[in-house]
């Protein structure tokens, strides 16, 4: 009697993943918490690593920025204390570019260690970004970021007579000073970053929306003024071509009426949806505004890609489950 045979299913096809070049938009806030000691920075900067490799070992370009809000405060605290005749402090935009160099070396170490922690061998390196504003841009009549530390009004008005600064009182807390936050039109480095990710490279750039500057001839000459981390990264990700813009804050979605009791996650939705929750003024402005307005800007320049808002611990959902807030175009 023959043996009936065993019907043996075929194996399915493993599923290969897409190569993407991705843009991850990483926030200072997620760097410096309580502690702004050097090593408590690195080892927030370690684990952030951990999450941020897992795009690598996915086999995705890895393209990181990051915002450098609570770093260049405390430096511009450590400039004014310093300050004499013989040792002037710096301008803004020489602090901005020494966050960018000392944040770039905490995070091209601690992803460096990762890569060699997961057997991936790979190079990463930081780049000091010039990212090019209009000087006729509006904000720069209307300057609305404050920075560094507080004063007293009578050491407002004292610092405005002195130099020209402008200070604008700060929610009860004392008086700041406020400086231009204009939209990015160009990033200087953008070729050299794009021949880097083609060369494998992990990179790292505009660092704190990076270090705003004007064009000045065949110059470019730097200004006092602070770009949104959250516009630079679009930009940037539209310059070389991203697939993903990934923008991450402290919630693993962005959510309208947040907090209220009719609370509700956006998944995936288009640019003409999310506008329609921008004119019911669902975002807050300086918190979740820029970033779903990057998102917004990102997509209609490059149809073809997405933008994901989501969490830093929520990387691993969104790589295997499509989590987060995805926004397209259509």
């Amino acid at each position: 009697m023959t043996p009936t045979a065993t019907a043996i299913a075929p194996e399915r096809p493993k599923v290969q993943t897409v190569t993407q070049r991705i843009v991850v938009a990483l926030g200072g806030n997620a760097i410096l918490s309580t502690d702004a000691s050097a090593q408590a920075q690195q080892e927030a900067l370690n684990k952030t690593a951990e999450y941020l490799v897992q795009f690598i070992k996915e086999g995705h370009d890895l393209i990181i920025s990051h915002g450098n809000g609570p770093q260049v405060g405390n430096l511009l605290l450590q400039q004014i204390a310093g300050k004499s005749e013989k040792n002037p402090p710096l301008p803004l935009d020489s602090c901005v570019a020494m966050t960018q160099g000392s944040i770039g070396y905490w995070m091209q170490n601690a992803i460096g260690k990762a890569m060699k922690k997961h057997g991936i061998q790979k190079d990463a390196v930081s780049i000091i970004t010039q990212v090019i504003v209009d000087k006729n841009d509006p904000a720069f009549q209307n300057p609305t970021k404050p920075i560094g530390p507080f004063f007293t009004q009578e050491e407002a008005e004292y610092e405005m007579q002195k130099n020209g600064s402008i200070f604008k009182e700060d929610a009860g807390r004392g008086w700041r000073k406020v400086v231009p936050s204009p939209r990015p039109h160009s990033i200087h480095e953008h070729r050299v970053i794009d021949q880097l990710v083609r060369d494998g490279i992990v990179t790292i750039s505009v660092g704190g929306g990076g270090v705003s500057v004007i064009q000045d001839g065949s110059d470019l000459v730097g200004v006092e003024a602070v770009i949104d981390k959250d516009f630079a990264s679009q930009k940037l990700a539209e310059l070389v071509d991203a697939d993903l813009l990934v923008i991450l804050t402290g919630v693993d979605n962005v959510y309208i009426n947040y907090n209220q009791p009719n609370q509700e996650k956006l998944e995936h939705v288009t640019v003409a949806q999310i506008e329609e929750y921008i004119r019911q003024n669902q975002f807050a402005p300086g918190c979740m505004l820029p970033k779903v307005e990057a998102a917004i800007e990102f997509v209609r320049n490059r149809p073809q890609g997405k933008a994901i808002i989501t969490s830093l611990e929520n990387i691993e959902a969104m790589l295997n489950e499509g989590a987060g807030t995805v926004i397209t175009l259509y």
